[in-house]
């Protein structure tokens, strides 16, 4: 790694890591979304009402919430490759059981399962940007991992839903599962932390430590102090709430708006295939142009209260008219609509790079473990709430509204709450 080259000819082993992470994301919510393409069918087949089909959604969110502080300190105890192939291993396991679902009890058992091994994802990716990526570089590495949350939906759809139609939902669920088992594997062969790569040379590990990024970090045990300590901090508190309602935008697309597609505006199946698509093209979109615009506000103004603020605050504003759909006749209207919401949901997910911003150099997993449980109760209460008004009124109209309200509310916590983007000091022990 030393050799005179080095000097010279810096590497960019960073950008492969990111490859790997975002094909990992892109893995992890095409499972996660998978039941949303299976729900009209599986329904009939399983005799699942609104109510209770809202619950199913909401199961995985349950789990996955409580398992974020777990997951944030086992990954702080046992580092990103043992974490992430562990994860990526059993969520994929999970989803192949889905398949073998026979009714209301062995669904929701399988997607408690899927959420609990879901939950280390997203701290591992915080943890992966802040070890590989100079700050200057961050948001744009989030923009690109954050697309493979939209990706596999947004150009995989069409597939998806012909799958489910020739072979049936079981097969959907077996085939997504296999292909996250062979994920696994090609993620444990390649994956390495900085300092112990065989690719990287000195001359990009010291670009990524000029620019902020806190290469190896020493394994840390967990304490309850560590947990108080990071809850009295505002930008986390702040960060948290304002996560929370930019994931209720998202989990209204990954649970319910196929079925709002098909009995809100009646569209047929194969229309709802093709339409389902736009949004998270206009998602991947925007967490792409977010990322692009954050760094850019960062390197120019030196700021990253500016930097990160400014496109989350507008990504939420944008998401809060989602609301508007329920006034509009036009189907093509109602999916620009709900494009524009989604896309700004696409720029708002930049909360990842803010808290990888503040994060403590040795609580990083812990914290994201807690900004992600917090941010996740979005994706328990969302669904139920949901399911909830279409049962007890017809309409998804109370939901939108709902998901408009959260999302005004968020853009208030990050303007008013966060505070200073800055790195906290570790806590004293």
């Amino acid at each position: 790694m030393n050799t005179a080259a080095s000097a010279t000819h810096r590497t960019n082993v960073r950008y492969g890591v990111l490859a790997l992470i975002a094909v990992g994301t892109m893995i992890n919510y095409l499972d996660r979304t998978l039941l949303s393409v299976a729900a009209p069918t599986m329904t009939k087949d399983l005799g699942i009402d609104a109510v209770t089909m809202g619950l199913v959604f909401s199961a995985f969110s349950w789990t996955y919430a409580l398992a974020q502080i777990p997951g944030g300190v086992f990954l702080d105890r046992f580092g990103v490759r043992l974490t992430y192939f562990l994860s990526v291993a059993f969520w994929s396991l999970f989803t192949i059981l889905q398949g073998f679902a026979t009714g209301l009890g062995t669904l929701l058992g399988f997607r408690l399962g899927l959420g609990a091994a879901e939950a280390p994802c997203f701290p591992a990716n915080s943890r992966v940007l802040v070890s590989w990526f100079p700050q200057s570089e961050r948001a744009r590495a989030n923009s690109v991992y954050t697309v493979g949350m939209y990706f596999g939906i947004a150009f995989l759809s069409p597939l998806l839903f012909w799958i489910t139609a020739e072979f049936g939902w079981r097969v959907l669920f077996m085939l997504i599962g296999g292909v996250g088992l062979v994920f696994a594997a090609i993620w444990y062969n390649l994956y390495r932390d900085p300092d112990h790569s065989p690719k990287v040379n000195q001359a990009e590990l010291d670009h990524i430590s000029a620019g902020g990024g806190v290469g190896a970090v020493e394994k840390t045990p967990f304490s309850w102090r560590d947990v108080g300590y990071l809850m009295k901090q505002r930008q986390i508190i702040g960060a948290s709430f304002g996560q929370f309602a930019t994931n209720a935008t998202l989990v209204f697309f990954l649970t319910w708006f196929p079925t709002y597609l098909s009995t809100e505006r009646n569209m047929p199946w194969l229309k709802v295939g093709f339409y389902a698509v736009l949004p998270f093209i206009a998602a991947s979109i925007g967490a792409v142009v977010g990322g692009q615009i954050s760094d850019a506000l960062v390197r120019r103004s030196g700021s990253a209260n500016l930097g990160r603020k400014l496109p989350i605050v507008g990504g939420l504003l944008m998401s809060s008219t989602i609301a508007l759909a329920a006034f509009i006749q036009s189907d093509a209207v109602v999916i620009a609509v709900m494009s524009l919401a989604f896309f700004g949901q696409g720029m708002s997910n930049l909360g990842w790079t803010l808290i990888s911003d503040v994060a403590p150099k040795k609580l990083v997993g812990l914290t994201a473990g807690l900004f992600n449980f917090c941010t996740n109760l979005a994706g328990i209460v969302t669904p139920v709430v949901i399911g909830f008004v279409v049962a007890k009124t017809g309409s998804f109209f109370g939901g939108l509204a709902f998901i408009g309200v959260m999302a005004l509310l968020g853009a208030l916590s990050y303007t008013f709450v966060v505070g200073d983007v800055r790195r906290l000091p570790d806590p004293a022990r």
